[in-house]
């Protein structure tokens, strides 16, 4: 448009000067017959013009009505519209793709003014490696909790209020962020998907042609050439120019040829390999030895309290052992499980305390942090996907009433305690299995605190979360679900001060909600008194 509008003015630039330079067109009907057609292509460039702006103004137009629809929603309510992990990854995608294309549309004849406001607001958009992080979210739910891509798709995820579905352009945006980590198998189920949605009918700026070359690449490094060979004849069939389609049927076709050589490799060498699922969980298994433990749980299953066992939890009401300030007014108090010993202390924290902390924490929030136990020093983890921030008792009364609340519902000198930290997980936010205490083998991890080991562990949760979030342990099979208001405390260390192996624990996704917790962990140092010693290791 803007191409035809430059050229436009050039002719009519051109014109005004072959005029100037001739000053007689009425001298000759032939040279005004010359600008009659002339003036009949500007005419026609003139209308074309207007035509591709007003296009262009319908456009922007369907744009700013779907995007006021979606922000009034989103504004009403951000955290949780921003808890359903769809919205998450399509706001993304919107600002880190869809804007731009929208910026392109718009610079071919906009204001400078608006312009100047996109590049301004541009700073703050996320990079492709946000979007590829909220797509590797989506995939990491699909996976915890056996979801198939249509429920996923469609949207129909539990506890969601904010209705949401993916577009076939969204689900091949998956399949293609899936495919350029190597990860074949989700390039295999998001194309499908994508194509699934464009055989229904769905308008779509994705052509089947573009899945299709995706998904037989896709199934052809899964080991399925049969069905890679059907698709890229059916490729064939769409576009039967496609260079690269025809250069792939010849290669595919020659691997089965080899292989039917040896009729005992090629039976199984041809099929498709076992699922990709349960191989991308294989090459998990050195990093999370327990990870399909650690899914079920977190899906709600494997549980292992037997009956017998649970009649031994209780709920009572709790002094602090006679603590001055709970003897008239205890808090409640129920086992969650036995061994390890967890507790859980209900109505603990009141929304005004939550509200201030969150206050507190938001403008400081950061990439969550562990620690390194090769150098002791705290770095970042792809197994830990949440932001943090730390707050100390001096910045706000608040943290100091905490922090004193702690210290007398658990006895423990909460003074050598590391900072509250506080952490939200988003969309698909996880910490996967691990200890709060340093092993053996990992002597320098708490050396620059020099409060010794982390002998406790008190957990916060500061935010009800609809679906996923729970806090599992998966040597017991322990689930522990978040509840607004409430908090669980844990020992890690034996009185020994030999580490409790079976406090491993982890946080799983975030299926559809905002999960905010923060957390104490008490150190060895001051508690000599408070919690002696025991001879024996698993005392």
């Amino acid at each position: 448009m803007a191409v035809m509008k430059l050229w436009s003015m050039l002719l009519l630039m051109g014109l005004l000067a072959h005029a100037s330079a001739q000053m007689d067109f009425f001298t000759s009907i032939g040279q005004m017959t010359d600008l009659i057609n002339t003036e009949k292509d500007l005419v026609i460039s003139l209308k074309d013009y207007i035509l591709a702006e007003e296009s262009k103004l319908e456009q922007i137009k369907k744009w700013a009505n779907k995007l006021d629809h979606l922000t009034a929603t989103a504004t009403k309510d951000p955290e949780e519209y921003l808890g359903h992990p769809i919205n998450a990854f399509k706001l993304m995608k919107r600002l880190n793709t869809e804007w731009n294309e929208l910026e392109n549309l718009v610079l071919k004849d906009m204001s400078e003014e608006f312009i100047s406001n996109l590049t301004l607001q541009r700073q703050y958009f996320p990079t492709d490696e946000d979007q590829t992080g909220a797509a590797k979210a989506l995939l990491r739910l699909q996976d915890t909790y056996n979801l198939d891509t249509d429920t996923i798709s469609r949207g129909n995820l539990p506890g969601v209020k904010c209705e949401s579905f993916l577009t076939a352009e969204d689900c091949f945006e998956l399949g293609k962020i899936a495919y350029s980590e190597a990860d074949y198998y989700h390039t295999e189920l998001w194309m499908e998907q994508a194509l699934r949605q464009l055989d229904d009918g769905e308008e779509s700026s994705v052509d089947k042609v573009s899945v299709l070359d995706y998904l037989s690449y896709a199934l052809y490094q899964q080991g399925n050439l049969n069905k890679a060979v059907e698709l890229t004849k059916k490729l064939l069939l769409l576009d039967p120019e496609h260079q690269r389609a025809n250069g792939n049927l010849k290669y595919f076709q020659y691997i089965l040829s080899t292989e039917d050589d040896n009729n005992s490799s090629s039976k199984e060498e041809s099929q498709p390999k076992e699922s990709s699922k349960t191989a991308k969980k294989k090459s998990s298994v050195d990093y999370v030895p327990e990870r399909k433990k650690y899914e079920k749980l977190c899906r709600g299953e494997g549980l292992k309290m037997t009956p017998r066992r649970e009649k031994k939890l209780f709920c009572r009401y709790y002094s602090g052992n006679k603590n001055p300030r709970y003897i008239v007014g205890p808090v409640k108090q129920e086992d969650e499980w036995d061994r390890p010993r967890i507790v859980r202390f209900l109505d603990i924290i009141s929304n005004e305390e939550i509200a201030k902390i969150k206050e507190l924490a938001k403008p400081r929030l950061k990439r969550a942090t562990v620690h390194d136990p090769m150098t002791g020093k705290l770095t970042t983890a792809q197994y830990r996907v949440s932001k943090s921030a730390w707050l100390s008792s001096y910045e706000h009364p608040v943290i100091e009433r905490i922090n004193q609340r702690i210290q007398d519902l658990t006895g423990l000198d909460v003074s050598t305690a590391e900072e509250l930290q506080v952490a939200n997980y988003g969309m698909g936010g996880q910490y996967e299995p691990h200890f709060d205490f340093a092993r053996k083998d990992e002597p320098d991890a708490f050396k620059e605190l020099g409060t010794g080991n982390r002998v406790a562990t008190w957990l916060f949760y500061m935010s009800d979360v609809s679906a996923g979030g729970a806090t599992v342990f998966p040597e017991v099979g322990a689930a522990v679900w978040p509840r607004k208001g409430t908090a669980v405390f844990w020992y890690n260390l034996f009185k020994s001060g030999e580490g409790d192996y079976s406090t491993r624990h982890a946080a799983c996704p975030v299926l559809v909600g905002n999960k905010w917790v923060s957390n104490k962990w008490i150190h060895e140092r001051g508690q000599e008194f408070r919690r002696p010693c025991s001879l024996s290791e698993q005392d």
